[in-house]
């Protein structure tokens, strides 16, 4: 089948993966060429240092429709995609990692599902090609992005995805923001999910995600959160923290004035310096809460100035 009404931009950020990349641009340009008669391949170089750049200068020769970016140093997925989502003006937008793992010749399987009504589609590996370790990790990734973002997905951080652009322009991403294109994707409002794809083993090489990615995931997590809950409301979060904090210290307070009134002497008591401690920090929270509510107000004021 032969999609003449859309073009396509198909998205790889690499990092010292010159091994894979003769083999995975063969299998996706074909796949591209089945689908589509407007399409191109893009390469992100993070910084790779095994020789991608020298590679994908003799590639471009070979496919008119490979061009590449190529960015100095090592940033990162997020900073990756977000340098590629800057030099893009197709309609769709598929995302898939160097390695290999990623099937393209699963494009099909969402095209049909993105044609049918959605605006971000996610390959779900299915049966993932990984070490034990990263299955259980991501397992428990998954769960809890889920659970504290509320939008309803198992393979979140999937590198196998196809958007429409307008997904990709309201995306902001920095840090490793990358692993919750889905949630930040869904919270703009786009219809988001999942379909199974097959999953492989990598080519060559060896992964460069290390142990430390679970951890960061889960602080990005909070992030996230913070960004999709509370970026019109941030007094709701830390004037609330600081209600509930300062609460804790007034009731501290309340209980050393009648300890103080029965005759008992307090001076030296430990809860009196924690009640005032926890009331000082609450006013400080509300506080920030109130200036942070602020300076929203005025950026929303300048985005939308009234008549």
């Amino acid at each position: 089948m032969t999609i003449t009404t859309d073009s396509i931009c198909a998205v790889l950020p690499a990092y010292n993966e010159a091994a894979n990349l003769p083999d995975v641009i063969g299998e996706l340009t074909h796949q591209l060429a089945t689908h589509f008669t407007e399409w191109r391949v893009l390469i992100v170089d993070d910084g790779s240092t095994d020789g991608t750049a020298e590679l994908l200068a003799e590639l471009e020769s070979e496919h008119p429709q490979l061009s590449h970016i190529h960015v100095r140093t090592n940033r990162g997925k997020s900073n990756a995609l977000r340098v590629a989502f800057e030099n893009i003006h197709d309609d769709l937008i598929v995302l898939l990692d160097a390695d290999g793992q990623d099937d393209p010749s699963e494009l099909g399987a969402l095209l049909e599902s993105l044609y049918a009504g959605h605006d971000l589609v996610i390959g779900r590996r299915a049966d993932r090609q990984d070490r034990f370790v990263k299955r259980l990790t991501s397992q428990a990734y998954n769960r809890a992005t889920a659970m504290i973002s509320g939008v309803s997905g198992t393979d979140f951080n999937s590198g196998f995805k196809l958007m429409r652009r307008a997904v990709a322009d309201e995306l902001n991403l920095y840090g490793e923001l990358h692993r919750y294109i889905p949630v930040l994707a869904a919270w703009a409002g786009f219809h988001v999910t999942e379909v199974d794809v097959n999953h492989r083993n990598r080519l060559h090489g060896t992964s460069k995600f290390g142990r430390s990615r679970f951890w960061r995931g889960m602080l990005d997590l909070l992030t996230v959160k913070f960004l999709t809950t509370y970026d019109r409301r941030p007094f709701h979060l830390i004037g609330g923290s600081g209600l509930a904090v300062g609460a804790v210290g007034f009731s501290l307070m309340v209980w050393m004035l009648i300890e103080r009134l029965s005759g008992n002497a307090v001076g030296s008591r430990p809860a009196l310096l924690a009640g005032v401690t926890l009331f000082l920090v609450g006013v400080q929270l509300i506080s920030v809460g109130l200036l942070a509510e602020l300076l929203v107000h005025l950026h929303h004021q300048q985005r939308n100035p009234p008549d």
